[in-house]
């Protein structure tokens, strides 16, 4: 079923009509949209890119999904880009877009193709929208070939194991089960149904909310601490254990202008500082680097 709705023909027809943009205006808004979070500076980028979210939902169509929803995940990836787009690299939106419109329609795809959600590994996401697509290459190629040779082949063009390719093939070519169907397939209305003997493996309500508790407790623990530290440890520990890319010992000495083994001595002793003061709590001991 692959004809076009009124909705997708309203979409299609409003995608076209966006004017294009030169390198210079797209260079302007994107300026208007980093420096001043000019909200219409990004929906204008957004949209006059509507037309590639539109060609690309094209390309998943054989998933049977409705065109005017893989437009529309597709949007959000497209919002998704032209927030954290950098026109300073040199690159054109449309080759940065492409990659984020993308992302989003494959994982609308995954999470609603099928009852039951695959792999999202990005090894399991090449295989499950690349499956097919080989198997027919290979299969055109050479007639002769086995299925477990096609199979063995597509495994290792992809870099998976050879029982997630059978196991992918199988799901894609079979039917999904309702969850809702009786386990004894008699009809009875009190009977059992799939879905009451699915596990889940999620934590329990209650385990979550401890584990948000104890979360809270702990960082406010830790803060507590870290407010006991000198400035200058203060600041050593935050460059050297809490930024998401650590500093280099020579790059605080250059910074506070010291040598680098005077920032080792300052760090150990700062550690020293935020063990005795979180010896109270166990839990906390565990989130100060060794």
């Amino acid at each position: 079923m692959n004809h076009y709705s009124a909705e997708d023909h309203r979409i299609a027809s409003a995608a076209m009509a966006a004017p294009y943009l030169t390198r210079e205006q797209e260079t302007a808004l994107a300026t208007r949209w980093r420096e001043r979070e000019d909200n219409k500076a990004r929906n204008d980028i957004a949209m006059a890119h509507l037309r590639l979210v539109v060609a690309m939902a094209s390309k998943f169509k054989g998933f049977g999904l409705p065109k005017s929803d893989l437009v529309q995940e597709g949007y959000l990836g497209l919002l998704e880009a032209a927030a954290r787009f950098d026109h300073e690299r040199g690159v054109r939106f449309s080759t940065y877009a492409s990659w984020w419109i993308r992302a989003a329609m494959q994982d609308f795809v995954l999470r609603n193709w099928s009852i039951v959600r695959g792999g999202t590994s990005s090894a399991q996401k090449a295989l499950f929208f690349k499956l097919r697509r080989l198997r027919a290459q290979i299969a055109a190629r050479d007639r002769s070939m086995s299925a477990q040779a096609i199979y063995v082949e597509i495994a290792s063009r992809l870099g998976v194991h050879v029982n997630d390719v059978q196991a992918m093939d199988a799901r894609l070519s079979g039917n999904d089960t309702s969850l809702q169907a009786p386990l004894g397939g008699d009809g009875e209305e009190d009977g059992a149904q799939r879905m009451d003997m699915i596990v889940c493996d999620a934590p329990l309500p209650e385990e979550q909310v401890t584990g948000i508790i104890d979360g809270e407790r702990i960082s406010q623990k830790l803060r507590s601490a870290l407010a006991k530290l000198s400035p200058r440890e203060s600041r050593v520990i935050k460059a050297r254990k809490l930024a998401e890319k650590a500093a280099t010992l020579a790059e605080l000495g250059d910074e506070l202008g010291i040598s680098k083994e005077r920032v080792r001595q300052i760090e150990g002793r700062a550690l020293e500082k935020l063990k005795a003061a979180m010896t109270a709590d166990p839990q906390a001991n565990a989130l100060v680097p060794a």
